[in-house]
């Protein structure tokens, strides 16, 4: 007998600005309604692998781009420096190379910064959302926001973790310093005032780099702002938790969220795999090191070929009939 179709399709392309490649990995369903784009942005030093959850809740409800930054997941580093606004330029030329005309921009960590220089570029772009964003103005120095990370790192899950140091060993620890001055002196708190958008803020309970003052203060000094706590959660809440971002994130662009909520850890929660026992955890890891091996030895097609199976792989193990979120 033979096996149906998969119901999503990923592509994974090379965009290039200027001179500069971003990697974009593309996925759709057979059941998304074109309502809606969705831009993925991660953090300093890691990947679009952090999405592995969050892009097929997303896909939906439409295509969805996550992007691999310049130097960050085996992608060549650049000979410029790499600013919020290089990155942003970067994005932009994403947005522009697929026609994106209504992004969805949603920015994790120092993502959240690139989005909001999108905002401010784009006053015709209605939604962003910003997921635990850095850096807080109060302690803006190095070792404060390194204690700060530790603290919230304890917790994270293992897998999260391991995933972490796959990318950061894969974006290395120089070009980690050299893009790091540049988020540390972003003052998120004065841009936010700009962008017309209405601005989604998330973060998680315990995310100590990105606290409660903070994002109230984000709130109130924003044009227009919501925002919304995940119990449990702590600093990298997209993946974990990433079905209550999703959820948060579609009852933006619907209008259905209130100005200010706290979600449960159980219904953001990422649920248990349904079926695969050891044989999914070895299939997983299987196609992740083989996207980070071949990441590593810039083997494009490689790369692909271990996303479009790990995609396969969480698919069957998370879904009863065709639902990202098992439903």
């Amino acid at each position: 007998m033979s096996q149906p179709a998969d119901p999503f399709s990923i592509d994974v392309d090379r965009v290039r600005t200027d001179g500069v490649a971003t990697r974009v990995t593309r996925i759709t369903t057979d059941s998304a309604d074109d309502a809606a784009s969705f831009v993925l942005v991660a953090g300093i030093g890691v990947a679009s692998t952090y999405f592995e959850f969050l892009a097929p809740v997303l896909a939906e409800r439409g295509d969805v781009y996550a992007l691999d930054l310049p130097g960050f997941a085996g992608m060549p580093r650049p000979h410029g420096q790499p600013s919020t606004g290089f990155f942003a330029d970067q994005v932009e030329g994403v947005i522009a190379h697929y026609g994106i005309r209504h992004p969805v921009l949603i920015g994790h960590s120092m993502g959240t910064q690139v989005v909001t220089e999108l905002l401010i570029r784009h006053p015709e772009y209605a939604h962003g959302v910003l997921v635990s964003p850095v850096i807080d103005e109060s302690a803006p120095s190095l070792p404060a926001q390194a204690v700060r990370f530790a603290r919230s790192a304890v917790h994270e899950t293992v897998h999260l973790a391991l995933t972490a140091l796959s990318a950061y060993i894969l974006c290395g620890f120089v070009y980690f310093l050299t893009v790091l001055p540049y988020m540390m002196r972003y003052r998120i708190s004065e841009r936010i005032r700009l962008p017309e958008a209405q601005i989604l803020l998330i973060r998680g309970q315990y995310d100590r780099s990105s606290t409660r003052r903070f994002h109230d203060r984000l709130r109130k000094r924003a044009r227009n702002a919501i925002a919304w706590e995940i119990e449990g959660a702590a600093h990298s809440i997209i993946n974990a938790h990433a079905v209550g971002v999703a959820k948060l994130t579609l009852g933006l662009i619907d209008d259905d969220l209130a100005p200010r909520g706290r979600m449960s850890s159980e219904e953001a929660r990422v649920p248990e795999a349904q079926r695969g026992g050891i044989a999914l955890l070895l299939s997983a890891s299987g196609s992740r090191v083989a996207e980070w091996v071949s990441s590593l030895r810039g083997d494009e097609d490689g790369v692909e070929r271990a996303k479009r199976e790990h995609a396969k792989v969480l698919w069957r193990a998370f879904t009863r009939s065709g639902s990202a979120d098992g439903s």
